[in-house]
């Protein structure tokens, strides 16, 4: 199964907009978003009128300042580490990997941060098999310059980081 992982949208909504209709036309099975929408606008963008049935799974991240009116657009929104499992595999995401304690994380399949902008698509020994740490990098691009989505693939336990910048969308 593959799984849109996106971080750090910030409010800008060519590059979210773009990001998840590639989702869509990749046929994820759910999108993972580790924080920083910042407005409820944007965080819109994840509701079934815009995205469909695909299962969204979400954290708050630390420039979520209006967090009622995001808890609004998106019930499911919550403070981090957030355990899910999805396709048998066991997920931890939080905005910020120094948020968790290892023992959050220890079990886990993959590890999903977001915050510092930067990609990380590492893998790394562990007890029973390989962990996974990701970080999409931003959707916004107004750090680095570059638009960055990950498509995690659970099957293979890999993700492919994907250039938004310039795709079809806005």
């Amino acid at each position: 199964m593959k799984v849109g992982v996106i971080s750090d949208t910030h409010d800008r909504l060519p590059t979210f907009r773009r990001s998840l209709e590639l989702f869509k036309r990749l046929g994820v099975g759910a999108i993972l978003h580790a924080g920083d929408y910042v407005a409820p606008f944007a965080a819109k963008l994840l509701t079934p009128e815009h995205i469909g049935d695909i299962p969204v799974h979400a954290v708050f991240g630390n420039n979520d300042g209006e967090r009622a009116g995001l808890k609004k657009v998106l019930p499911q929104l919550m403070e981090g580490p957030l355990r899910v499992q999805i396709a048998g595999r066991q997920i931890v995401m939080h905005h910020f990997i120094d948020w968790m304690k290892p023992s959050d994380y220890a079990a886990a399949d993959v590890v999903i941060t977001g915050h510092t902008h930067g990609i990380i698509n590492d893998k790394k020994p562990r007890p029973g098999g390989e962990q996974l740490l990701l970080n999409p990098g931003e959707c916004c691009g107004w750090v680095n310059d570059r638009c960055t989505v990950a498509i995690l693939d659970l099957t293979t336990l890999s993700a492919e980081i994907v250039d938004v910048r310039g795709a079809p969308g806005g």
